[in-house]
């Protein structure tokens, strides 16, 4: 079993949750680096970590806003998400002007990922869930020994993702939670994109959106 370790540094104003994930030999990845990328490479540096991959649950500014600067000072692969989240990160520009975010130019990953593909971080293996509603190619990274799941802004405690922008889907955001993340596990914890941690079995009881509070 692959012993891995994390931590969340919440970034930017928004404070927005990107997380940084490690094996026992200091090999690691940062997922979601929404901003702030010299305080994230500190912190990777503090740690004695090597940093090889950027994985990205999706393509909204303040998820990927340091992505390129990272791939950039790095030299190192930008994974995910899937390729339906093109459409967003062909508009970073216009998202960085409207959000009041530095200048964040358009990109395309190094690697798009699929429902069923698995991700390498050193010794960890990340099983990846195409989860669209929130955006068309959100995924969602799970580490099955750890029992823990990145799921972005799928799915919050005490909440789920927003569907109102362009390319939103309420019901497949519902299916996805529903049929792919709940049936992991409820002992599963989760990190969402932005707030606190939870598991899906807490919010599967009792979650006013999707839970069967809802039903």
């Amino acid at each position: 079993m692959a012993c891995m370790e994390f931590t969340i540094l919440p970034v930017t104003p928004y404070q927005q949750n990107c997380s940084l994930v490690w094996d026992a030999a200091g090999r690691a990845a940062l997922i979601d680096p929404g901003g702030e990328a010299g305080r994230l490479l500190a912190e990777v540096a503090s740690r004695g970590l090597t940093l090889e991959k950027i994985l990205l649950t999706h393509g909204h500014l303040d998820h990927v806003g340091a992505a390129v600067e990272l791939r950039d000072a790095l030299g190192i692969p930008i994974v995910g998400p899937q390729h339906e989240e093109q459409f967003w990160l062909d508009i970073l520009p216009q998202q960085a002007e409207l959000f009041d975010f530095p200048p964040t130019e358009a990109f395309v990953p190094d690697q798009w990922l699929n429902d069923g593909d698995r991700v390498e971080v050193g010794s960890i293996n990340f099983d990846v869930l195409h989860c669209p509603g929130h955006t068309p190619g959100h995924v969602v990274f799970f580490q099955p020994d750890a029992r823990l799941a990145f799921v972005g802004d799928v799915l919050f405690k005490g909440s789920i993702g927003r569907t109102d922008f362009p390319r939103g889907n309420h019901a497949a955001l519902l299916a996805a939670i529903r049929e792919k993340l709940f049936p992991l596990g409820d002992d599963v914890r989760f990190v969402p994109g932005h707030g606190a941690m939870s598991t899906f079995g807490h919010e599967r009881r009792e979650n006013p959106f999707v839970g069967m509070a809802a039903d």
